[in-house]
């Protein structure tokens, strides 16, 4: 809804200009608004564009490791380390070499650089798709939950206070064992079983804040002219709901999902980190859990995936401040 500047002209008042005036705001859409402070905002834009190489390293992992020369657990234990389970070339004991820019892993020899590229492909894919459809399951019941009146709004929100009361770390780690002993003769399923069940687990763990800030919203405005406009016009609860006042709803939901992605990301690492992340493809938090051993005669071995957790959810954090400044009219930056 927009709202028409009233001016008022006295008739010995020539101070006051008949004329609308115009500015840079005028005739723009609040979306544009907030864009255009987006793009305006210098530490937001580097921020983006961190971001923006880390999802292109993920992408192009595989083309990246044919182009350093690297692969991604092709390491042998007899051949690339020695008697003491140290790599042959590389960091610790050695120089720096193309050959390994990272150096190779203790015990299992596989290139370090590799798995920090498909450590990186893990990591936003488990915690985008997560991300993504824990925003969907929020918004789709918090706005049945503020739009319902009586019995729907009270069991929608029984059900968001019952998922708070779960300990998010315990049902995670109740989960693992039950995966591995059920898929424990079939290495290919427990992969895939794995990976899904990080995904949920994530996601049912993530809804529930967003689910409560759009009922909120849709309380608030269920009450407006438009909304009571469509009533009346016989207009059908999911057209109001989704045509009406999901599009009223964006900005929440912008801010809700780039605040949520850099958690989720470090959750994705943690789990994994305490061996409930996902098996048989790289990861930063299983990478973490093998490297704590060597610390004191390998930093690099731990250092390399704690840099790449930490820039990565730092940037989008720093982003998500900036796109919830950008989408707040009462903030001045």
């Amino acid at each position: 809804m927009t709202v028409s500047e009233v001016l008022i002209q006295g008739p010995d008042d020539p101070e006051i200009s008949p004329e609308p005036r115009t500015g840079d705001v005028a005739g723009r859409s609040p979306m544009r608004i907030a864009m255009d402070r987006l793009l305006s905002d210098k530490v937001a834009m580097i921020c983006a564009g961190i971001v923006l190489l880390f999802v292109l390293i993920a992408v192009f992992a595989p083309l990246l490791c044919k182009l350093f020369g690297v692969e991604v657990r092709a390491g042998d234990p007899v051949t690339d380390t020695d008697s003491f389970n140290y790599p042959v070339i590389g960091p610790p004991n050695y120089g720096f070499t193309w050959e390994a820019p990272l150096g190779l892993e203790p015990n299992s020899g596989n290139d370090l650089l590799a798995e920090w590229f498909y450590g990186a492909r893990t990591s936003l894919l488990v915690a985008t798709i997560a991300t993504v459809v824990s925003t969907v399951v929020g918004v789709v019941l918090g706005l049945i939950a503020g739009y319902s009146r009586g019995w729907g709004d009270r069991v929608i929100t029984f059900v968001i206070d019952l998922f708070l009361t779960l300990p998010f770390l315990l049902v995670a780690i109740a989960i693992s064992p039950m995966l591995v002993e059920r898929w424990r003769e079939n290495p290919t399923m427990l992969d895939n079983a794995s990976l899904i069940a990080l995904i949920v687990i994530l996601s049912i763990f993530g809804w529930m804040g967003l689910a409560r800030l759009i009922r909120g919203e849709v309380i608030s405005l269920r009450e407006r002219e438009f909304i009571e406009a469509a009533y009346v016009l016989g207009m059908p609860t999911h057209r109001i709901l989704f045509k009406e006042l999901l599009p009223n709803l964006v900005a929440p939901i912008v801010v809700s999902f780039s605040l949520s992605l850099p958690a989720t990301i470090a959750a994705e690492a943690t789990l994994a980190y305490l061996g409930v992340g996902v098996t048989g493809r790289p990861s930063w938090g299983q990478t973490i859990l093998r490297a704590q051993s060597w610390f004191d005669e390998y930093p690099l071995y731990l250092y390399a995936p704690i840099v790449g957790i930490v820039v990565l959810v730092f940037a989008l954090n720093l982003l998500g401040d900036a796109i919830r400044d950008a989408f707040d009219p009462k903030s001045f930056r």
